[in-house]
């Protein structure tokens, strides 16, 4: 009944920014987004955690990414981005967006996106 909604990745190279956004919608009333979050899966690699944000603010990056990515929420619009700047070859994966949603009448329901490519390379 929720569906998160990624935009395109696409092919960058070294040294470029990027912006993602993830969007929830469904069927059912979403009453809150408690935490929401990026992971990646690169080739060969099991899939980890990019960057959380929770509804208040706080934010949490992989030590990988800190000071070049920054997440970001806009909870009106129960959307969120993921600002990727000094992008490096090593940033290549497909990031899945995720979202641990309060809805009516269902509850607590744990939703993904269906994951976009990012591609590094000169």
């Amino acid at each position: 009944q929720v569906q998160l909604v990624e935009s395109e990745g696409g092919l960058v190279q070294p040294g470029g920014s990027l912006r993602l956004s993830c969007a929830a919608s469904g069927s059912i009333l979403i009453i809150r987004i408690n935490a929401m979050g990026w992971y990646r899966q690169a080739p060969g690699k099991e899939r980890e955690l990019v960057a959380t944000i929770t509804v208040g603010g706080m934010t949490k990056y992989a030590d990988s990414v800190k000071g070049r990515f920054t997440i970001s929420r806009d909870n009106a619009k129960n959307t969120v981005y993921l600002q990727m700047n000094s992008l490096k070859p090593e940033d290549t994966a497909v990031y899945y967006c995720n979202a641990r949603v309060v809805t009516s009448p269902y509850g607590s329901l744990d939703a993904w996106g269906q994951g976009t490519l990012v591609t590094v390379s000169s």
